[in-house]
């Protein structure tokens, strides 16, 4: 079969699998972004994909979905589906192999991140890299100053498993979150598929550092679980330590406060980390201003990377908004660096059944349903903090199992729900309220704020709209563009050249304020 055909025979089936009930599309067309049809033959479909994780997941989820499809395509006749890792796919293209869809497929195109490299063999010597990672030359401190670590609330982590007899004890807390159940959409893919080959190739792709920012709630820590989940199961001679800022913060001042007693302390402390293979450190901008603290960590950095180990670094924001020094700022930009975006209603509403798909596997209720207008009312009522969605989501599951209110509507759920989501009445929000307020403000038509003009008097407008947009509504760059006949990246201009004038331009500031003052009370 020659492969424009086979492309159209497996966007066929593709199509058909995303149809089946119970079948989340979006999570769907992640995994197909990964396989590549080989060859089909009457009976047998081959597949391939770039790394070992994609094939053993669409095995275990999707297999029976496929062949059930070509089946159905092709008469009833009973199918043989193989799918094998491609090395070099995975060599040469670090995100993704897939064929190229037919204009008529709803799938598009994938995005492809970083190309990754072979992996280094076990036994290879690694070079070391003098000129590209010199070891700071700044003194360890003889005792730190004081810094006040910044207190957290417990995370709520199931109990791990039993690690394997001949593995490291792994440091951190172990957890649930895994790639698996991780719900893929357009706002985090890139960043899913960096974690993917970040997991699969740890310390051995361009992807070193893995630097994951986006705001509060998006799924950056479930990555970095799912990253360390990952690398204990696969690769358990591996030793993994995931450490929260603060947790870094209180070690070196425990440390510090060791040292009179214990000459080594600062030793042991830089010692637990720099012995990792793997290293994962949350929220990373909670150690601005701590300058010693930085320090240690940038020797600790310096000194994994020049090993060929891994480093993940999750942020609330990008390397170049920390308010650092711009030696870290270069340091944390070297290897991968990837946003998570605010998710959208799909991903939104993937999530809420995935969290309700979870309650009825824990608790053996088969036929337990929440339903689909209460799911959408959730999905849309919600801002992008995936802990609130789940939140909401545990409510109403309470409400409909304890009180034994089956028979919930969605005025139901609104009412038990008016005072859960954040953000007040800016979650009734529309980018159509906040353009007319705007547009009222500079007294600029709306044919005219969604023009192509270029005009000041129409541009700017239009850049405050959309940063506006951006402050109020949890809504990817590529749904506000939409609204302003512009792509994503027009809207990402835009915020960053109105964030760049309200820092110069004290006039510029307060009209933003008065605005966001208006659209307040709307």
């Amino acid at each position: 079969m020659d492969s424009g055909k086979l492309n159209e025979n497996w966007n066929e089936v593709c199509n058909l699998v995303c149809g089946y009930e119970g079948v989340e599309p979006s999570q769907f067309k992640a995994f197909f972004y990964r396989l590549q049809p080989q060859a089909m033959s009457e009976g047998f479909l081959m597949l391939t994909t770039d790394n070992e994780f994609i094939k053993t997941w669409v095995e275990r989820h999707y297999i029976e979905l496929i062949r059930r499809a070509l089946s159905q395509l092709h008469q009833g006749v009973p199918f043989m589906v193989a799918i094998e890792v491609d090395p070099s796919a995975a060599a040469a293209a670090g995100a993704v192999a897939a064929p190229q869809p037919s204009a008529a497929s709803p799938f598009p195109a994938p995005v492809v991140s970083q190309p990754i490299q072979p992996a280094v063999p076990a036994a290879a010597p690694v070079a070391a890299q003098p000129d590209a990672y010199q070891p700071t030359d700044s003194p360890m401190p003889a005792a730190p100053v004081a810094e006040e670590p910044r207190s957290f609330p417990p995370l709520d982590f199931p109990t791990p498993g039993v690690t394997a007899a001949h593995a490291p004890i792994p440091e951190g807390p172990s957890s649930a979150l895994t790639f698996e159940n991780f719900v893929i959409g357009d706002s985090n893919r890139m960043a899913y598929s960096m974690a993917v080959n970040v997991a699969e190739q740890p310390g051995s792709t361009p992807l070193n550092p893995l630097f994951i920012y986006g705001k509060s709630g998006l799924g950056k820590t479930h990555l970095m679980f799912a990253i360390q989940n990952y690398i204990r199961e696969t690769q358990p001679q591996l030793r993994t330590v995931y450490v929260d800022s603060s947790d870094l913060l209180a070690d070196y001042m425990e440390a510090g406060a060791a040292h009179d007693k214990e000459k080594s302390s600062y030793k042991n402390f830089k010692t637990r980390y720099e012995e990792a293979d793997v290293l994962l450190i949350d929220d990373i901008q909670y150690l601005q201003g701590k300058k010693q603290t930085l320090d240690i960590v940038f020797q600790i950095f310096n000194s994994l990377i020049g090993q060929r180990k891994q480093i993940i670094l999750s942020a609330d924001r990008a390397p170049k908004n920390i308010d650092i020094d711009e030696r870290y700022h270069s340091r944390f930009s070297q290897g991968g660096t990837v946003d998570i975006q605010p998710p959208e209603i799909e991903t939104k509403l993937g999530i809420v059944k995935s969290f309700i798909d979870e309650y009825k596997r824990n608790e053996g209720l088969d036929h337990f349903e929440v339903p689909q207008d209460i799911q959408m009312f959730i999905a849309e009522s919600s801002s992008s903090n995936i802990r609130e969605l789940k939140g909401a989501v545990t409510k109403v599951i309470y409400q409909m199992t304890v009180f034994q209110q089956t028979d919930l509507t969605v005025n139901d759920v609104r009412t038990l729900l008016e005072n859960h989501f954040s953000g007040g009445a800016s979650r009734n929000l529309s980018i159509e309220d906040i353009q007319k307020e705007v547009e009222a403000f500079y007294k600029v038509k709306h044919s005219e704020m969604v023009s192509k003009s270029r005009a000041r008097s129409i541009a700017y407008p239009r850049q405050i709209a959309m940063y506006l947009c951006r402050q109020f509504l949890d809504m990817p760059f590529a749904a506000i563009g939409k609204k302003f006949d512009r792509d994503h990246s027009t809207v990402m201009h835009s915020v960053a050249q109105i964030e760049k004038m309200m820092q110069q331009n004290r006039d510029v500031q307060e009209e933003v304020e008065n605005l966001k003052q208006i659209i307040r009370e709307i």
